[in-house]
């Protein structure tokens, strides 16, 4: 396994910043940002993405593909209880307000 990924944005390396430059004299590119694996990225979108950035430019390049690969063709529905309540104290006392309770 190994510790790092690339960034899954094909447009990243297309991106001029200072952190994706490599290479000495004339020899410099732009490359593809690393991404470290680390517990903030654990299980993350952004283990596969460097930024927000080249999060969006992926979503947008992509959506039909992603959009097709999990087709949602009726809504879900979770049932609920809602239950009011009536504050009891402070300055909103008497005041009434609802919760949602999933059952």
């Amino acid at each position: 396994m190994t510790d790092y990924n690339w960034c899954h944005n094909p447009d990243c390396h297309t991106i001029e910043t200072q952190s994706r430059v490599r290479g000495t004299g004339d020899n410099k590119v732009l490359r593809t940002v690393k991404i470290k694996e680390t517990k903030w990225n654990e299980g993350h979108i952004f283990r596969y993405f460097c930024n927000q950035n080249c999060l969006f430019q992926f979503l947008n390049k992509f959506v039909q593909q992603i959009a097709s690969t999990y087709s949602v063709k009726k809504p879900s529905e979770t049932p609920i209880k809602i239950t009011t309540h009536t504050y009891d104290m402070g300055y909103r006392e008497g005041q009434t307000y609802k919760t949602i309770n999933v059952k």
